[in-house]
């Protein structure tokens, strides 16, 4: 039996035709995908933002909160030793300390600086650094008190000058670099406050 076809042979019009209803719906389908795409980014960028900014509000939260434990841990452990030392402990290297200040500040010709602890008599003055919880990094800063003590009151010029560091905590490495700069150790052991000035250097 002879096949003969329902539909009209395909001619050049119809074909351009198919192709033009077929571009349309690409352009149409595509004209939707991109509208999906950029409504979706839009929200995806909203709720980024969002999250950013309460993510750096409770980072700046902790920040505040951690800045105020620290703050309070080193205020405690400055009144720790300084109680300690006012309350007798006034002895380095076989000299005995007549008056003690705390929080010493002073500012001269653009220099700063602040001192937790000085002792002092007529002929030495002790700087003591207090630290919560003292690291090795914290030496040059230490030593550096020394220098700017003698700028920054000129009087003491003719003192000798002794450095220590008080922490409620020391570690061996931290002990080590202390002794080799002849710092004093000044920390908690139990209730009491030990004091290790067996290398103790003038400066």
């Amino acid at each position: 039996m002879e096949y003969v076809p329902t539909d009209p042979p395909a001619t050049f019009e119809s074909v351009w035709a198919a192709l033009q209803e077929t571009d349309r719906i690409l352009k149409e389908g595509s004209a939707r995908f991109e509208k999906e795409i950029k409504k979706r980014s839009a929200r995806f960028e909203k709720e980024m933002k969002e999250s950013n900014e309460n993510f750096d509000r409770r980072m700046k939260k902790l920040e505040e909160l951690n800045g105020s434990w620290s703050n309070n841990h080193g205020s405690f452990a400055e009144e720790y030793f300084f109680n300690s030392f006012e309350n007798g402990k006034k002895n380095f290297f076989g000299e005995k300390f007549d008056e003690i200040s705390k929080n010493l500040t002073h500012f001269w010709q653009g220099l700063k600086d602040e001192y937790d602890i000085v002792m002092y008599n007529h002929t030495s003055v002790a700087l003591i650094e207090v630290k919560y919880k003292a690291h090795i990094n914290d030496i040059p800063k230490v030593l550096k008190k020394a220098e700017t003590f003698r700028i920054l009151f000129p009087n003491y010029q003719g003192c000798k000058i002794y450095l220590g560091l008080a922490s409620m905590s020391f570690y061996p490495d931290l002990e080590q670099e202390c002794i080799h700069h002849g710092i004093a150790i000044v920390k908690q052991v139990g209730n009491t406050v030990v004091i290790n000035d067996e290398c103790l250097k003038v400066y």
